[in-house]
């Protein structure tokens, strides 16, 4: 396990060792989309929460609340997907499964147009919507956040997560937050995933891209949507519809606009940052120059290996990242 700075919890967590067979940093990365999170969340309770958003637009997000059989207190969880992902993402599934076990709530997010809120939204999520996130905990019940809130986000929606903490500063209503595998340098990320050694994730999630942004539900112009189908990489498909769609000047401009490592020095809550070393989509060379020490808030949980949200260890069911958001939790709580 490699850490950049002294950590401001102590998260007494073994060294991440990858569980056959995914041995290698892309088996650690496919895992999640070759095999299917075990069926249902036990006996959990579950409901559709829907949150129409007060901007004009007649969007409404679609959200999940899951409830443990045996309700332990604490905060709630709010889990945030990345990019093409959704509530049903597997990720989001096995952490919800283990968040229930320990007797947490849950609230599985979809971002604008992810999901199931792709029929009830005719814009879509872009890396920086924080303002998304922000409406979302506005409408919560008073109830329901008594204990508190913890938000975890994951990749794409961890850059979001950080921006929205960065803006808040000490008046964010979380206890605390996590972000797994997030690319907080959205240029250089997007850069490292146009290698040659990622053409195949990069034509993958392109596509993905390209159905979610136009399937059933989408406001588009006929321009807006030949922009899209005709875009040849991801970089294109920012510069050509997310950066003028969202007022800006291109994609360099949204890139440096909404980078989570602008907004990072001014977090003031309890903050795990999880990477891996191995990571194949995002570098880890945007973590190793982030000046950690300086920033007492943030606690960098830097691995050598567990590919891009992966994190299947040796000797566990339950994936390295979320032991590890959990005992941070039961730190920040205690």
């Amino acid at each position: 396990m490699v850490l950049f700075a002294t950590m401001s919890v102590a998260l007494d967590l073994e060294p991440f060792r990858p569980r056959f067979p995914w041995l290698t940093a892309d088996l650690q990365t496919i895992a999640n989309r070759i095999v299917p999170p075990r069926a249902g969340l036990g006996a959990a309770s579950s409901e559709r929460i829907r949150l129409p958003m007060a901007d004009g637009s007649g969007d409404t997000l679609l959200a999940t609340l899951d409830r443990p059989q045996v309700d332990r207190g604490g905060p709630l969880v709010i889990l945030i997907h990345g990019l093409t992902g959704s509530e049903n993402s597997a990720y989001i599934h096995t952490t919800t499964r283990h968040m229930l076990s320990l007797g947490r709530r849950v609230l599985r997010l979809n971002l604008r147009a992810a999901g199931p809120s792709r029929t009830t939204c005719g814009d879509i999520y872009y890396a920086g919507r924080s303002q998304d996130f922000r409406a979302v905990l506005g409408m919560l019940d008073p109830a329901l956040t008594a204990g508190g809130i913890f938000a975890i986000g994951y990749s794409l929606g961890g850059n979001m997560l950080l921006k929205f903490l960065g803006e808040e500063r000490g008046s964010a209503p979380l206890i605390g937050a996590a972000t797994v595998c997030t690319p907080i340098d959205l240029s250089v990320t997007c850069q490292h995933m146009l290698r040659p050694r990622n053409r195949i994730y990069h034509r993958y999630i392109l596509g993905q891209m390209k159905a979610e942004a136009t399937a059933e539900g989408a406001r588009l112009t006929a321009a807006e949507r030949a922009a899209i189908l005709g875009s040849a990489s991801v970089w294109d498909y920012d510069e050509v519809f997310i950066a003028p769609r969202h007022g800006f000047a291109g994609a360099e401009d949204y890139y440096e606009q909404n980078r989570a490592l602008r907004f990072m020095p001014a977090i003031r809550k309890p903050t795990l940052v999880i990477a891996a070393n191995d990571d194949p989509w995002v570098p880890i060379a945007i973590y190793r120059g982030f000046d950690w020490k300086a920033h007492a808030d943030l606690t960098p949980l830097l691995a050598d290996g567990g590919g891009h949200v992966g994190f299947h260890a040796a000797g566990h069911s339950v994936p390295w990242h979320d032991r590890a958001i959990e005992r941070f939790i039961r730190e920040i709580t205690a």
